[in-house]
């Protein structure tokens, strides 16, 4: 039996997929035979037996955020994000048991999650923060917040190919005006994600700040940019635009009125994340995006 730091453990997970299913089971039974209290997201609960399970305690993510001291998202890179928005406005710590395609997010293997869990609940584990962005938009002189994003804010129509026209502000200051099919305000987090698809940079986790990537810019001398993750961005529109979006992450798009300023900012919430001992972000971006391996 490990010695744990975590008392009540939380397990998330959202895949039908029998292998899933099996990693869910496994997991549930380590966890309590190691003497921790462990709560089951009801999703989760719903793909398992828990008529079989004993006093089987069951919560959504509020509830996991407001009792578990950690939890455990099984899947890939999209469970990790659906459980962050909520996961993350509660004190505590979040680890992934990689169950999808990349697993950016998701970084345990699952073949040898047991054994680095054991370790990382005696203490041993890296600890870092990512932050989300918050979507803001100024109503009648009242600010609504939209949603949160932990990958990226993402601007467009619902029609193919139709174009945006907009100015962009950062900190109140014109920086241009730009004409695009949309654009992609990303974290550091999201940099992997849809805004490297699209020819943006790759930021490393602890860089403090968020890259804005064109989708299809209307001009070739639009380059992805760069600011500090204190920076608020504004977007005005010159004319009414039909169909007008905005998505955060894998949320569902919101339509919005392009007669009113949205402004995105960094959030003051963070996803406080977990990872074992032998973790390397370069290394996991050198496996994950097929780069070459060393000359000798």
């Amino acid at each position: 039996m490990t010695s744990s730091i975590f008392n009540t453990i939380g397990i998330i997970g959202y895949s039908r997929y029998p292998k899933v299913i099996h990693t869910y089971n496994i997991l549930y039974n380590w966890l309590c035979n190691q003497g921790i209290t462990v709560m089951i997201e009801h999703h989760t609960a719903d793909l398992l037996n828990t008529q079989k399970i004993p006093k089987v305690i069951i919560g959504d993510l509020n509830e996991i955020g407001n009792h578990a001291d950690l939890a455990i998202v099984v899947g890939g890179d999209g469970n990790m994000l659906r459980a962050a928005n909520i996961l993350a406005q509660h004190d505590i710590k979040v680890i992934g048991i990689n169950r999808g395609t990349l697993g950016f997010l998701t970084d345990l293997d699952p073949n040898s999650a047991l054994l680095d869990l054991s370790d990382m609940l005696s203490g041993n584990f890296i600890n870092e923060k990512r932050f989300l962005l918050d979507v803001i938009i100024d109503c009648y002189n009242n600010t609504i917040r939209l949603g949160s994003a932990m990958n990226e804010v993402i601007l467009h129509t619902s029609a193919v190919g139709r174009m945006i026209e907009f100015e962009l502000y950062i900190d109140d200051n014109f920086t241009f005006s730009h004409r695009a099919d949309g654009l992609i305000i990303a974290t550091p987090t999201g940099s992997t994600a849809y805004a490297l698809s699209a020819g943006g940079p790759i930021l490393s986790p602890s860089v403090d700040a968020i890259v804005l990537v064109s989708i299809c810019p209307h001009t070739l001398s639009f380059r992805p940019v760069v600011i500090g993750s204190s920076s608020v961005i504004c977007l005005k529109f010159s004319k009414v635009i039909s169909e007008l979006k905005i998505g955060c992450d894998n949320q569902k798009p919101i339509l919005i009125c392009s007669k009113k300023n949205i402004f995105i900012q960094k959030s003051r919430y963070y996803l406080d994340l977990i990872h074992p001992n032998n973790y390397n972000y370069f290394k996991m971006l050198n496996i994950k995006l097929g780069w070459s391996k060393k000359f000798s």
